[in-house]
């Protein structure tokens, strides 16, 4: 059964530990934004999390994502954003998806090229983040940081439905992960200055590196157990 006393708990203490991380790196308190990852939890926890005034959740799994848009279709406002990695063939499902606003797995030319296709298709557009593997673990998805500007340029020229925003990354399993954000962080400006566009959004953070992303210039952390506690 779902606490939703706990949850919206939980949302209120992450909230202002943002916020005063953001302080403590001489940000606006309101510099990053809090998605809640919902993978694996019931709908019956997106509707607490939403009625404590959340309204951006991440999934990991088109079929997943599919089905909880359709179980929380009567809640206004809801935007879903997919971080997990995506399959060509699962394309045409995930745009399906009402209230999906932005993708942050978008790792390989094949990827953006049925992306353009399905929208041009549906006659729409989509807001995208380029995943940078950036920490060389067999487990972890993304382009490889030194094919990223490529990717970035192959949209630019052949994907107008692909809006780029910016750029999403994972940490290490172990160890400091402020190198690999300081990194990304300089890939992310670097992508900038090549392909003029102002790319706003750096998706870096989770629950046990908040600090370090914020320090890193995060503009969106993507928050799991923190927000709903452990699964199962």
């Amino acid at each position: 059964m779902t606490d939703r006393l706990a949850i919206t708990r939980r949302l209120a203490l992450l909230r202002l530990r943002i916020a005063g991380v953001c302080r403590l790196a001489g940000r606006p308190a309101d510099a990053v934004e809090l998605l809640a990852v919902s993978k694996l939890q019931p709908a019956d926890a997106v509707r607490a999390a939403y009625a404590a005034e959340q309204r951006a959740f991440g999934e990991n799994r088109v079929q997943e994502l599919v089905a909880k848009a359709a179980a929380l279709a009567d809640l206004p406002d809801l935007r879903w954003h997919m971080i997990g990695s995506l399959q060509t063939n699962k394309v045409r499902d995930l745009l399906r998806v009402p209230g999906l606003v932005l993708l942050h797995s978008l790792d390989r030319v094949r990827l953006a090229d049925e992306l353009q296709r399905e929208l041009d298709r549906a006659g729409r557009r989509l807001d995208v983040l380029v995943e940078i593997h950036a920490t060389g673990e067999a487990d972890k998805h993304g382009v490889a940081p030194a094919d990223a500007p490529a990717l970035v340029a192959h949209v630019q020229q052949h994907c107008p439905a692909l809006r780029l925003q910016g750029v999403m990354a994972m940490g290490p399993l172990a160890g400091d992960p402020a190198p690999t954000f300081a990194a990304v962080a300089a890939l992310h400006d670097e992508l900038r200055r090549r392909s003029g566009l102002p790319l706003p959004t750096r998706s870096l953070g989770m629950s046990g590196d908040l600090e370090a992303a914020i320090a890193a210039g995060s503009t969106l952390v993507r928050l799991g157990t923190a927000v709903f506690g452990p699964r199962g």
